[in-house]
């Protein structure tokens, strides 16, 4: 399939954009070319479409100029490629507030369209993950199990949220190409040890895994190679804070080093740092930073879900 051809499918299918209805790309300097692809491909469809282009922003869940955060209450849909995540910010909570269908892209390369993620049967991917989210609404505790590693997590209390690539209704919002069910752990609630061994949002795909130490829901240590990278994660007390836990349900999904793709990889959990009030929590911090751990053993309550990265339930 040809890029504008697969852009096209994105725009009717996932986005579900309707004649009479108006898209906004937002996009920055990195991802400017992408950007141009969904606008060319909107036009080509015949619908109504604009562009915003930005400088790249310096971390993941920092806040976009004001300016873009206008115009993205004003659009039907916003679709935003773009270097550094906006998902967890005040500017894609505020427009889903005033209804608009907010879908962000952050990382995406043009390969990213042509293989991966992005090619996935979105009507199984849907259905994968609403039984997810379900059951990690359902639940009030976590354990990721990995290497001789135990971390818990509290999620009393907490609603889990669904981003399964298709947005239809006014308001929704989430990440293309997806496939994931994620939840906001109880802040304080989470204590232990974990191995991040995938990819790292500040690092990349990594090549040597990296363990996270974490007490009464924060993180107090990151050891390996690529620690000195993370320096972000204890500037202030904020940063460090267990933000999210997400489950991948995304089967055609590929390992790359793009946080975007690598944390729908399917039978994978990851675990976030930072900013959370954009999915139910409460802290609000400089940035939002997922760590991918390959082949868990997770449990919600005392249901075993994943064994060693195979789905034993959903």
């Amino acid at each position: 399939m040809e890029l504008i051809e697969r852009a096209q499918r994105i725009i009717l299918d996932s986005l579900c954009l309707v004649e009479g209805e108006t898209l906004l790309v937002v996009t920055d300097d990195p991802t400017a070319e992408v950007g141009e692809l969904f606008y060319r491909a909107a036009r080509e469809l015949g619908r109504t479409a604009l562009v915003m282009q930005m400088p790249e922003l310096d971390v993941a869940g920092q806040e976009p100029p004001a300016a873009v955060a206008a115009a993205m209450k004003a659009a039907d849909v916003a679709l935003c490629p773009t270097a550094k995540s906006i998902t967890h910010t005040n500017a894609r909570i505020e427009a889903a507030a005033t209804g608009t269908r907010v879908v962000t892209m952050p990382g995406i390369t043009m390969d990213m369209l042509r293989a991966g993620a992005s090619c996935a049967d979105y009507t199984k991917v849907e259905a994968r993950t609403l039984h997810l989210t379900e059951k990690l609404t359902a639940a009030k505790s976590a354990r990721i199990e990995k290497d001789g590693h135990v971390l818990t997590l509290d999620l009393g209390g907490r609603c889990g949220v669904a981003s399964p690539g298709v947005y239809r209704e006014k308001g929704s919002s989430g990440n293309f190409p997806s496939g994931e069910a994620y939840i906001a752990p109880v802040e304080g609630g989470g204590s232990g040890t974990t191995v991040i061994d995938g990819s790292m949002v500040g690092v990349g795909k990594l090549e040597s895994p990296l363990t996270a130490t974490i007490e009464d829901g924060r993180l107090v240590a990151m050891e390996g190679e690529n620690a000195d990278d993370l320096g972000i994660l204890f500037a202030r007390p904020e940063n460090g804070v267990v933000a999210e836990l997400g489950i991948g349900t995304n089967d055609e999904a590929i390992l790359s080093g793009v946080i975007l793709e690598d944390e729908k990889l399917y039978g994978t959990v990851h675990v976030a740092f930072g900013t959370n009030t954009s999915f139910g929590g409460t802290n609000k911090a400089d940035c939002h930073y997922d760590g991918i751990i390959l082949n868990p053993t997770l449990y919600l309550d005392d249901e075993l879900i994943i064994d060693k990265g195979r789905f034993v339930a959903g």
